[in-house]
């Protein structure tokens, strides 16, 4: 199919599931342009026909009235972008598919890109190309488009609940979940070793009948590799298990190549290895892998939801003692110095910005300076608080009373939507394989949100209920773990490995000349704070590579004039 769609070619992308039976069996006979040309004209809005349909999907199709109806599924599993040229609307899976040579970039995505290391939908790279956010219709009808959300997430907290036939229906919901994502193919997945793609590991056992090929990526680095955990997972479910240690020369020969085959700038770092990941299950004629990302976001597993809520008890604090004593003694310029107070005086510091605010304290273009990094002429283009009036707007959305709910349904569009789900889905794409999300699964959405938020966060016990319900299934090393992932260590290979630190030199000094970050603070990272503090300012490094490697392949000429 054209991905560079006329108001005429349908865009069906993903696997669509509709409550409706005679709908679904329409979809599964391969008519899902009729299939959702019917429902959305029994319904009466495109909202109301979207409620009913579940699974990752991206529809965008004309009507018989000429009425064209946009639409992505509640995590924006599959995307889709589009753009008004000449009064009509066209429409892709990706962005750069609506771009010309002619399309400018726009500056204030490009901060965006620096401040967050994604762009957030609905902007993208290019003036004039949106991508339709997470849980979001739109209509395009004489003329106008109208894009509204079709899906807000909506808590409920039941008055009482039992454990056990919660625990009972949630282990039925999992192994359903990554039953439906099994097509018939060799049985894969991802295995960090974490707790959700050990439980998609063995639910893959439980649900297909034979054990699943698993694929583990390693790191020969102190404090990045967890091997050791997926071999722990693998044994306990007699998994097929697949080994690659990324080194300094794979992402040296495969930045570039991660970097410009996204169709915007994509910082991600945890993409590269992921895309080994990936390349080494196809070689072994894997056609699909099941990924275990949902699970923290939905069951509550990130250490800042616990970091929060310390942060909440600050407001319990009485007012007068609050004001008359914490926060004249410990904002002092002396209490910053001292260090058994500095570490009170920075908890103060922090509790007293609201959420979601709070959250963006130790943004590391904050936390360097931005009139450090970026040059005048570019600041000059950009709104500096946008980002921070989006994730309020985001954070507000939910209906829920409490905060754990608030944080998760925020990580649904930030953590999951706008950079998790892209990560995987592009690495994935780049090496030729599928990918299903199955703790994503709908029935299991729709559990998490009438599961009792303490079941979630249980004081400072992070996705307790989760765990719980599957202990004596995971290994107990596993559910014990610190939380790590696919974490490159990127900023240390940089400063041992002279190829790769030429490539990230000759990079960033390539970007120095697009008018964008001060050619001064390129040198200074270079030379000062990367081999000082190479784990912190390797992010940093990774993502003005990747910006400027894209640039390369997609804006070459580019530069913001001062």
């Amino acid at each position: 199919m054209d991905q560079n769609n006329t108001t005429t070619q349908p865009l069906l992308l993903g696997r669509p599931r509709f409550a409706d039976a005679a709908l679904q069996a329409l979809a599964d006979a391969g008519d899902r342009a009729g299939a959702w040309t019917r429902a959305f004209a029994a319904a009466s809005s495109p909202a109301h026909a979207l409620a009913q349909v579940s699974g990752d999907f991206a529809v965008a199709l004309r009507e018989p009235s000429g009425r064209i109806v946009l639409a992505v599924d509640r995590f924006a599993a599959q995307t889709l972008c589009y753009r008004i040229v000449d009064g009509g609307l066209r429409f892709a899976e990706r962005a750069d598919a609506l771009a010309d040579g002619a399309t400018p970039i726009d500056a204030q995505a490009v901060f965006d890109y620096l401040y967050f290391h994604m762009i957030p939908s609905p902007r993208t790279i290019f003036s004039g190309v949106l991508r339709l956010p997470a849980g979001h219709c739109a209509v395009f009808e004489h003329g106008r488009l109208t894009v509204t959300p079709y899906w807000v997430p909506e808590f409920s907290e039941p008055r009482s609940a039992s454990f056990e036939p919660l625990k009972r229906e949630f282990l039925q919901l999992l192994e359903q979940s990554v039953a439906a994502e099994l097509d018939g193919s060799k049985p894969a997945c991802f295995l960090s070793g974490g707790t959700d793609s050990s439980t998609v590991a063995g639910m893959i056992g439980q649900a297909a009948g034979q054990p699943a090929h698993c694929y583990s990526i390693g790191f020969e680095a102190e404090g990045y590799d967890e091997m050791a955990y997926a071999r722990i997972a693998a044994k306990r479910f007699g998994s097929h298990h697949h080994e690659y240690y990324v080194t300094p020369a794979d992402v040296t020969a495969s930045l570039p190549l991660i970097a410009q085959s996204h169709d915007q700038p994509f910082g991600n770092s945890s993409a590269l290895p992921a895309y080994y990941c990936a390349k080494v299950a196809k070689d072994d004629g894997v056609t699909k892998l099941l990924a275990g990302d949902g699970g923290d976001e939905l069951f509550g597993g990130n250490s800042r939801y616990a970091k929060q809520r310390i942060f909440g008890w600050y407001g319990a604090v009485p007012g007068p003692l609050r004001s008359g004593l914490m926060e004249p003694l410990l904002g002092t310029a002396v209490a910053a110095k001292l260090p058994l107070v500095k570490k009170g005086a920075s908890y103060v510091e922090q509790a007293r910005v609201p959420m979601p605010d709070r959250l963006q304290m130790y943004n590391l273009l904050r936390r360097l300076g931005m009139d450090e990094v970026l040059t005048p002429g570019f600041l000059a283009r950009i709104d500096q608080e946008a980002p921070a009036r989006q994730q309020r707007e985001v954070w507000a959305q939910a209906r829920t009373d409490r905060e754990i709910n608030r944080m998760l349904a925020f990580d649904w569009r930030y953590t999951l939507a706008e950079s998790d789900l892209p990560k995987v889905r592009g690495s994935t794409h780049l090496a030729h394989v599928g990918v299903g999300f199955p703790l994503l699964d709908q029935a299991l959405l729709d559990f998490s949100l009438r599961l009792p938020s303490e079941y979630k966060l249980k004081g400072l016990k992070l996705r307790w209920f989760f765990k719980e319900a599957l202990r004596g299934f995971l290994p107990d090393e596993i559910i014990t773990k610190r939380k790590q992932g696919f974490g490159l260590p990127f900023g240390v290979w940089v400063t041992r490995h002279e190829p790769l630190r030429k490539l990230a030199t000759d990079t960033l000094m390539s970007l120095a000349d697009r008018g964008i970050v001060q050619p001064a603070f390129i040198r200074r990272l270079v030379s000062e704070l990367l081999p000082a503090h190479p784990g912190y300012y390797g992010e940093m490094v990774w993502i003005l590579s990747i910006l400027e490697q894209w640039l390369q392949r997609h804006a070459p000429q580019h530069r913001f004039e001062s």
